[in-house]
């Protein structure tokens, strides 16, 4: 699926910041990072993804009072939207916050965090990835917490050997290498979580998968200036306007028309962040006539006019 390369290309994560855990048992631990921890490693990310392989042993994650997601050894648990979480042990005890026992890094660059009462151990390596959208669809889009298996692919068994190698001690030296790194372990994570999906399954990600609504959203996102109509979006996506309506409804949640709106004012929104544009400038570069009706376009969608917005957000 392109569509979904391309939304991950444009997530734009920075940097990588890793820890190896090892906890006995009874254990649990309260687990946040926010962007200001991530200082020392890499400029201040709007937003961080965190996630935890395991090595081996167990554990099990949950949000709050949410169910307990179980990870086995060779799977990971990705946090898009990075709630607060806690990590327990087979056997749970009084939740401790991961903050409070962390010390310095050590020589070979990794916080190396260990915890519990002894017994049976489960071993862990957590990592973060920095993006300057909060708000990006894909990361709405996905759960709160996501689980995928690693080793139980042999031709797909790099995932594993890039933890391994991050571990060496890159990530105090190296913070663009091990960036990368856990940059492409995040984008075979989400593929192999789509791939996965029940065909049942609705919502922005099924689109993707959906010939008439996926062959839509590919055009919508990739020629996001044109004035697009109905009719012209349900040609070139090979499908009738009733069926693309419908279908793009019932997945998607919004209408095609009112979903490309909201698209070009998001590409307008990332043009106003990187600080090289005015707003009259991306006004026309979004495919607008006029100063004045992108201005109104974008004050719908953000609240502010895009000049105020652009001050708000750029650091």
């Amino acid at each position: 699926m392109e569509i979904l390369d391309e939304m991950l290309s444009s997530l734009r994560l920075s940097g990588g910041l890793f820890l190896d855990g090892e906890f006995s048992a009874p254990w649990s631990v309260l687990s946040h990072i926010t962007p200001e921890d991530c200082a020392k490693f890499f400029p201040v990310p709007e937003h961080v993804i965190g996630y935890h392989f395991v090595r081996s042993g167990s554990l099990t994650c949950r949000i709050g009072d949410g169910t307990p997601i179980t990870v086995k050894a060779g799977e990971i648990v990705l946090l898009p939207r990075n709630e607060p979480h806690i990590l327990d042990g087979p056997v749970p005890t009084r939740t401790v916050s991961a903050r409070e026992l962390l010390g310095p890094p050590e020589p070979d660059g990794l916080y190396h965090l260990r915890w519990g009462g002894g017994g049976a151990l489960t071993t862990v390596y957590c990592g973060y990835l920095g993006t300057v959208e909060a708000d990006h669809t894909l990361l709405q889009n996905l759960p709160s917490i996501m689980t995928v298996g690693v080793s139980d692919l042999p031709d797909q068994d790099w995932l594993v050997r890039v933890l391994d190698f991050a571990a060496g001690g890159l990530s105090y030296n190296s913070p663009e290498m091990v960036g990368k790194l856990a940059e492409g372990l995040f984008s075979e994570a989400v593929r192999r979580y789509v791939s996965a999906m029940p065909a049942e399954e609705s919502g922005w990600l099924a689109g993707l998968r959906d010939p008439a609504v996926g062959k839509a959203l590919s055009l919508i996102h990739r020629r996001y200036v044109e004035t697009w109509t109905l009719e012209q979006l349900a040609h070139e996506a090979g499908t009738s306007k009733t069926v693309l309506v419908d279908r793009f409804r019932e997945l998607v949640g919004d209408s095609p028309m009112q979903y490309c709106a909201r698209w070009r004012m998001r590409m307008a929104a990332q043009m106003l962040r990187s600080n090289r544009h005015n707003a009259c400038s991306v006004a026309y570069s979004v495919g607008f006539n006029s100063e004045a009706a992108f201005s109104r376009a974008f004050k719908r969608e953000y609240g502010v006019p895009p000049g105020a917005w652009q001050r708000e957000h750029v650091h």
